[in-house]
Order: C-alpha cells, then structure tokens, then sequence
C-alpha cells in the first residue's frame, strides 16, 4: 500500500491575528508529527503574503490523516478559527490513475 499525500493552501481568516496563527500552527505541527501514522507534516509561510501558508503532509493512510482530524491538538487549533482551506490536493505517484489501455 502506498503512503498518502496532501497538500493543501490555507489563509489567515478575516479579522484573525497573524502572530497568533503562526503560533498556532507551529504548535499544530509539533503535535502532529509525534500523531500514529503521519510521515511528514510540513506548514510553509508565503514570503510574499505572510497570510498565507502550504501544508505539506504524508500519511502512511487515509485513515491516518482522518484520525489527525479527531486529535485534540487539530481540533482546539481548528476551534480557534484563525485559518481557512482554499484548496485540498491529494497527491500520488506519476501515472498512479493511468489506465492500461491509455497510450
């Protein structure tokens, strides 16, 4: 079974506090690494838009990154409300959904 992959574009919510969301996902990647299952969670900050930031994650499952979302860690950062998800990308190898018959 292969590992799975996401990345994902969050941005500071209206009215939130730069400072305290980037203290807030510094903790939130501190927790999540030590998580069961989780290979590489990485949050990068915009240099030029130091609002937004690129989650980079590798799961050994699915299931792994589901159970991340029932940590307590994730959902007191979440409750906080500091950021938004612009997008979700789940990740694989290179023709991992190429068909047999496709040329």
């Amino acid at each position: 079974m292969s590992n799975y992959y996401i990345s994902a574009s969050i941005e500071l919510q209206d009215g939130a506090d730069l400072e305290e969301a980037e203290n807030g996902l510094r903790h939130l990647v501190k927790q999540t690494r030590s998580e069961p299952g989780c290979i590489l969670f990485e949050i990068r900050q915009n240099l030029k838009e130091p609002h937004k930031f690129t989650l980079w994650e590798c799961w050994t499952s699915r299931q792994a990154l589901l159970d991340h979302f029932e940590m307590p860690h994730t959902k007191a950062y979440l409750a906080r409300n500091l950021t938004e998800v612009n997008y979700i990308e789940e990740l694989g190898e290179i023709g991992a959904n190429a068909t047999s018959d496709a040329a």
